[in-house]
């Protein structure tokens, strides 16, 4: 690998840059960023082959890129950050590093939180399994947070470019007329409240699966003998911010670029970009995301069903007393085989016969 950041590939709108990120972000003109999107190497308490720095020392690794960040983006600019959290090893406590970096960034950096938003998973499957699956005293982890940063109170945004349908009770209701009143939480709710919009404003919470196994993506990769970046987000992902918060032709840059699937939706939706990235490995493979002809999304059907995802009322399931008694010890130690629920022992005993399966296909699939 080349000492000095150099390009990679070029392509209409964007180019790949192999090299050091913070090299390449410090040789990148002051004020000139519309938008940072990124997802880098988490603060985990283990090690992946992605390179990733100790939960521990997660905020100081950060500080340079901190200063450089905050030089190049524009004050209309937004930096956007996909960032998942980490348990404490061997403990079911969660480590408090992408809390601390959000408070450093603002508190010390002069960045202000825009919007905390939540990626939830729906296909996330049930891990930490030890404290998940095993001892039950934990439920699934299923989200990452997503920090949206900017270098003044009001870069430029519109969430008209990232509306969804209306509900059915929504529907329903601009079918029926609402009688404007006040609600007993204290809202006064217009007549304005019914009017027809066309579309809904979404909430922070953005509901996409990872489940991309036989993408062209993997298959130029598999086929040329090139490992799969193994830490991929969904294009959906940075596409909802590039939409929301970039005009055609802005600047978009990912310092921490994996396989380049920010560049590949830059491309699509004609955004200068800019993916800087350590490994030649990971830039040879995601060169194939720009190789291929007709490289646009496939617009979803609101009206199939299967493009909506639900979580169920917490009270479904509910009995009216549940006997089972809790673990006085919190979960601190397994229990026996024998003194399990009958229903939790044979969930327990597949799970302990698939559980290696499990762990490879989640790092196959980006799950964890």
């Amino acid at each position: 690998m080349s000492e000095t950041p150099t390009i990679y590939h070029r392509t209409a709108f964007g180019e790949m840059i192999l090299g050091n990120a913070l090299d390449a972000i410090t040789a990148q003109p002051t004020e000139s960023v519309d938008l940072i999107m990124t997802s880098p190497p988490f603060g985990l308490v283990r090690k992946k082959d992605y390179g990733n720095v100790h939960a521990d020392d997660y905020c100081d690794w950060f500080r340079p890129f901190a200063e450089q960040f905050h030089r190049i983006l524009k004050d209309s600019g937004s930096f956007v950050m996909d960032i998942g959290g980490a348990w404490n090893q061997g403990q079911p406590t969660r480590h408090l590093y992408h809390f601390k970096l959000l408070i450093m960034l603002c508190e010390e950096y002069g960045f202000h939180l825009a919007q905390d938003f939540y990626w939830w998973n729906p296909s996330k499957l049930p891990t930490p399994a030890e404290w998940v699956t095993v001892r039950r005293i934990r439920v699934k982890d299923a989200i990452n947070t997503v920090w949206r940063l900017s270098k003044t109170p009001y870069p430029k945004a519109s969430n008209r470019r990232v509306l969804q349908p209306y509900s059915p009770s929504m529907v329903q209701l601009l079918a029926n007329g609402y009688k404007a009143k006040r609600r007993p939480s204290g809202h006064d709710i217009s007549d304005k409240f019914s009017q027809n919009n066309g579309a809904a404003i979404p909430p922070n919470l953005i509901a996409i699966p990872n489940t991309e196994s036989n993408s062209h993506y993997i298959r130029y990769c598999q086929e040329r003998d090139l490992p799969v970046h193994p830490a991929r987000y969904p294009s959906e992902l940075p596409e909802y911010f590039i939409r929301m918060l970039t005009d055609t032709g802005d600047m978009v840059v990912d310092p921490f670029g994996g396989s380049c699937v920010t560049g590949e939706v830059c491309e699509r939706l004609e955004r200068r970009w800019k993916c800087i990235e350590l490994s030649e490995d990971y830039l040879k493979g995601a060169i194939g995301r720009f190789e291929r002809e007709g490289n646009e999304r496939t617009a979803a059907n609101p009206d199939d069903e299967s493009n909506y995802y639900r979580i169920p009322k917490p009270g479904i399931l509910w009995n009216e007393h549940d006997e089972t008694p809790l673990p006085e010890d919190g979960g601190r130690s397994r229990q026996a085989r024998a003194e399990r629920d009958p229903v939790d022992l044979a969930e327990n005993i597949a799970d302990d016969r698939v559980n290696e399966e499990r762990n490879e296909t989640i790092k196959q699939l980006s799950l964890i």
